[in-house]
């Protein structure tokens, strides 16, 4: 028993001593940014289009399908259901939690993980190995600045757009699908959804899209600069990001739900 404490002890504290270095290397990269000429920002911008072509618009495609199908199955278990209790004015309400507040957010930060964030890793790690970021320390150039902030502030502005997209895909895939094998009416569909959004929702969707993006390419980009030794360790700095970012934001998601519930009911 005794060991079994120590264990989840030093998880503990391992889980703390990673979770504070993580935010310290952000707050460094964009402390960094701030204390630069302005005529420096020119590579920097061009990094951060960079990273939001390959993160959001290389994306579009998957996040589309995903989207349609996610929409269509929850109209086509929710109409049935609904059918049954003669209650269809409950679907606007049952698109809006599934879809804006919680999968929206969730899947479109697991793909941004499986797509970018190990794309991130692998790349700062290779990029230590090959001494490309000892390179730019020897020209007076701070890494962190210049490789690890637009990264960030490229993938979180990538991560709103997606999950806003997904939101409005997997709307007109739901509403596509009902209508043909329900004879679910456009203004019907449209009105029980208005009705059922708030403005919370929309606070609350990019809310958890700003952090979930932190916390995807801080990650990444954490991990990927700390491989020192050879090429060996670049793999397994990629692992560490995916699992740890996947963890960090399914975390995060739940306990933002929780307090969401906690208020909704209080």
């Amino acid at each position: 028993m005794l060991t079994m404490v120590d264990h989840l002890g030093k998880s503990f504290l391992d889980l703390h001593r990673s979770l504070r270095r993580i935010v310290v290397f952000t707050y460094l990269s964009f402390r960094c940014v701030l204390q630069l000429d302005p005529r420096s920002l020119r590579p920097i911008l061009f990094t951060i289009v960079s990273q939001i072509y390959f993160t959001g618009f290389k994306a579009l495609p998957l996040i589309t399908f995903i989207a349609l199908a996610s929409g269509s199955i929850i109209v086509l278990q929710s109409t049935a259901q609904l059918q049954v209790l003669g209650s269809q004015e409950m679907m606007g309400n049952i698109m809006v939690v599934t879809i804006i507040r919680e999968l929206g957010p969730l899947l479109t930060a697991l793909i941004v993980i499986a797509r970018s964030g190990t794309a991130v890793a692998s790349e700062l790690g290779t990029m230590k190995i090959n001494k490309e970021v000892e390179s730019l320390c020897s020209m007076s150039i701070e890494p962190l600045s210049f490789i690890v902030f637009p990264r960030i502030v490229g993938g979180v502005v990538s991560l709103i757009c997606l999950s806003f997209y997904f939101n409005c895909t997997a709307l007109v895939g739901g509403f596509v699908v009902g209508n043909l094998l329900g004879d679910l009416s456009f203004s019907f569909y449209v009105d029980v959804i208005s009705q059922a959004i708030a403005p919370n929702d929309f606070v609350l969707n990019v809310f958890k899209n700003l952090t979930c993006g932190l916390i995807i390419f801080a990650t990444a980009s954490y991990q990927g600069m700390k491989v020192e030794s050879g090429p060996h360790e670049v793999p397994m700095a990629t692992t560490r990001s995916v699992v740890n970012s996947i963890m960090a934001v399914m975390a995060f998601n739940l306990s933002v739900t929780v307090i969401f519930f906690a208020r909704a009911l209080a």
